[in-house]
């Protein structure tokens, strides 16, 4: 299915580290790439891997401001330099701007080989940091790649991009770069913004109601929610609204943090669920946009059992050889993890034995799952002329 492959990837990346315990550990970037080494996936004919280079004030300017960008570059000397940074949840640490300006650095390229057709996909595991905003670090995130890269798309001449977010937080500040764009659709699943950072992320969330209407698409789920009901709700609001707005390319933030084990959320997907929904979205570019896809990481911090096994997959999928869930995980990366002192358990399988079948949404079932499906259907399907009720839209 897929012609060509990028991935972008340099252990320089791993300089993006808040230190200490900190869950955004550089760690579960570095098995995840050891891990898809290891099973081949990085050996296929069809895929070729691309070292970064850092963005520049002028791409990064696409999307923050330029006060901001100067305060990061300023705050390991001044760590009361506020906007966001020096906080529990953003440290500031030495190199933090080359860091981050790095990481999306990497998006950019992933986006240019796509841009280029030199890609039909593209794949940047260090990127999709979404959380960031134009003038203020939050949730992890520094820089927002995943908006910088779809700014830079914009301003080629595409009229008309899809941001697809499955982290189990909000996309909020994707979101909020192209709220007022009708040129660019987000779509977000996640878990409900009732019990959950950022606390965004409401169906009725639609986009600018003088400017774009319909841009925005979100659909919250409630804690718990398994392989099943998450691809029953997927199904169900991301084909259709996808379908409508006809992208010219697909942009997806690919956090696998909606994993049963995840410490910092409350959604129930195994990493076979994780592995269902990098398939669909794989199939959307096809039918929608001759492919064109690019992929970012995101949150996600089983740093062992979860994220290495989930982007390993998502690269496999990306690339066309779809690796064998039942595939033995090979005994010397094991061994590394153990050496590393990691604490958690490594796995011995591609597979946690997670049912992915579903049932397709139906207007006449309550559940949960399915009022969080018709809410998010009737907020937002009439901005793509789609009916909220009609299972066939």
């Amino acid at each position: 299915m897929s012609d060509s492959i990028a991935v972008v990837w340099d252990d320089a990346l791993l300089g993006y580290t808040m230190g200490g315990d900190h869950p955004l550990h550089p760690v579960r970037l570095d098995l995840t790439m050891r891990l898809a080494d290891s099973l081949g996936v990085l050996a296929s004919d069809r895929l070729r891997v691309l070292k970064p280079t850092p963005a520049d004030v002028d791409l990064l300017t696409l999307v923050h401001d330029p006060a901001y960008l100067d305060a990061v570059r300023r705050a390991p000397a001044e760590p009361d330099i506020g906007f966001g940074l020096g906080t529990a949840d953003n440290p500031i640490f030495e190199r933090m701007y080359d860091a981050a300006a790095l990481i999306t650095g990497g998006s950019v390229l992933a986006a240019q080989q796509v841009h280029a057709g030199t890609a039909q996909h593209a794949v940047n595991i260090s990127g999709g940091l979404h959380h960031a905003m134009r003038e203020r670090a939050s949730g992890f995130c520094v820089f927002n790649d995943a908006a910088v890269a779809i700014a830079w798309l914009l301003a080629q001449g595409h009229q008309r991009i899809a941001y697809v977010d499955i982290d189990v937080h909000h996309g909020d500040g994707v979101q909020a770069a192209f709220y007022d764009d009708p040129r660019v659709l987000t779509v977000s699943v996640h878990q409900t913004p009732l019990t959950l950072f950022p606390g965004t992320g409401y169906p009725e969330e639609t986009g600018d109601p003088e400017k774009a209407l319909g841009s925005a698409v979100n659909l919250p789920l409630p804690n718990g929610t398994d392989d099943s009901g998450w691809l029953r709700a997927f199904h169900a609001v991301v084909p259709s609204v996808l379908k409508a707005f006809q992208p010219e390319i697909i942009v997806t933030q690919c956090g696998c943090d909606a994993h049963h084990e995840d410490p910092l959320a409350d959604l129930s997907l195994t990493v076979d669920g994780q592995r269902a929904s990098y398939r669909v979205l794989h199939e959307l570019a096809h039918e929608i946009c001759d492919g064109r896809w690019l992929a970012l990481g995101g949150g996600g911090y089983g740093l062992v059992r979860c994220v290495p096994r989930a982007w390993t997959h998502l690269i496999a999928e990306a690339s066309g050889d779809r690796l064998d869930p039942a595939t033995e995980i090979p005994e010397s990366w094991r061994e590394d993890v153990v050496r590393r002192g990691l604490r958690a358990r490594p796995p011995t399988h591609m597979t946690e034995g997670g049912y992915t079948g579903f049932s397709r949404w139906d207007p006449f079932t309550e559940s949960r799952v399915d009022r969080a499906i018709s809410r998010t259907r009737r907020a937002a399907f009439p901005y793509f002329g789609l009916d909220p009720d009609d299972p066939r839209d």
